[in-house]
C-alpha cells in the first residue's frame, strides 16, 4: 500500500491546479463514505480509539452515543467523553 501512496504523491506533484481540485474533491467524498460507513457500524458500547489532536496520543474508549456527524466516546483511562468525527474512529474488537 505504501507504494501506492508513493505513486499517487508522485503524480499529485505533476498535476495542475483544476486537476488538484478534482482529487481534492475525490478524497473529500471518500472521506465522507468511510465516514457514514464507520456511523453505520457502531452502536452503544463499541470498543474504539482515535488519535487525539490535543494530546497527541491514542485514546481508547467505549462508544456513548452516535450522533449524525460525530460518536460521543467515553475514555477507558480517566472517563473523559470525547465528541470524535467518525472518520478517526476505528473500531477494536471486543
Amino acid at each position: 500500500m505504501y507504494q501506492e501512496v508513493e505513486k499517487a504523491t508522485a503524480l499529485i506533484r505533476n498535476m495542475d491546479m483544476d486537476e488538484i481540485r478534482m482529487i481534492s474533491e475525490a478524497v473529500a467524498d471518500q472521506k465522507t463514505f468511510l465516514g457514514k460507513q464507520t456511523l453505520r457500524s457502531l452502536t452503544r458500547g463499541d470498543l474504539v480509539e482515535f488519535k487525539s489532536s490535543r494530546t497527541g496520543g491514542i485514546i481508547t474508549g467505549t462508544v456513548i452515543k452516535v450522533n449524525r456527524k460525530n460518536v460521543v466516546v467515553e475514555a477507558a483511562l480517566g472517563g473523559d467523553k470525547w465528541r470524535v468525527p467518525a472518520t478517526m474512529l476505528t473500531k477494536l474488537a471486543a
